[in-house]
């Protein structure tokens, strides 16, 4: 019986010649990308472990404010220079399930997606926001910031990402950092601030150029009342342990 199969077609010396360039070509993007992708992650892994041992000097948005207002307030102090009630109060207005997750609280993600609004980022969010990037709400910086928040969460203790966060928060125009902060509004150290006084820069946290701590309306009266009970709820059920002595 005769066989019938069709003998392959031998490609060409010539198109073996226009497709091994390609492949050099394709072999090479492909180099770069793997080179690239693992120098940037180099550079954000000794970005990252160097602020673990020293303090940042400034960001991108304390540098800009500067410029516009010919210099800011801030004074860096340790965690063992803020009073506990400061470091509670923060993490109940701003995240307080901090002790609980990695970085990203994907709980309090998905109920903001339902709702259909913003928001939902926990306190190590935004000092990779405040430290190494900037602000705004792009989807870059997002997508950036999620990817990055994680690897703060692996080289930082959680009391070293809320020591970074009360130093670099804004609190008022060019006020940063608590220890200004106190200074600015109560003419006290942070050390010393009571738990009054500490749940109201809470309070103004996250509209500190609209709100006023020493001077607050109706609704940071409201809203540190609430701080100071979830300051204590917290402190009471545990989720402030990974911070407190």
């Amino acid at each position: 019986m005769a066989d019938t199969t069709k003998p392959r077609k031998r490609r060409s010396r010539k198109a073996v010649a226009k497709t091994g360039p390609l492949r050099r070509v394709t072999r090479a993007a492909r180099r770069i990308a793997l080179w690239s992708a693992a120098g940037i992650a180099g550079f954000v892994l000794v970005w990252t472990l160097l602020y673990a041992l020293i303090n940042p000097p400034t960001n991108a948005y304390m540098f800009a404010e500067g410029r516009r207002l010919g210099g800011v307030q801030q004074e860096w102090v340790p965690m063992d220079r803020i009073a506990p009630v400061m470091v509670r109060a923060a993490v109940a207005a701003e995240d307080a399930n901090f002790c609980l997750h990695w970085g990203l609280d994907v709980n309090a993600i998905r109920t903001a997606m339902e709702r259909g609004r913003g928001g939902a980022s926990t306190i190590s969010q935004q000092v990779v926001k405040n430290v190494f990037l900037w602000h705004g709400r792009s989807w870059s910086r997002k997508t950036i910031e999620a990817l990055w928040t994680p690897v703060i969460e692996v080289f930082w203790s959680k009391r070293r990402i809320l020591e970074i966060y009360l130093n670099v928060a804004e609190f008022d125009a060019g006020v940063f950092g608590v220890q200004a902060a106190a200074q600015h509004y109560f003419g006290v150290d942070a050390a010393n601030l009571t738990a009054t006084q500490a749940a109201r820069l809470a309070a103004i946290l996250p509209a500190p150029k609209e709100r006023s701590a020493s001077n607050p309306g109706n609704f940071t009266r409201n809203r540190a009342a609430q701080i100071i009970s979830g300051a204590e709820t917290i402190a009471a059920d545990g989720r402030a342990d990974c911070f407190q002595r």
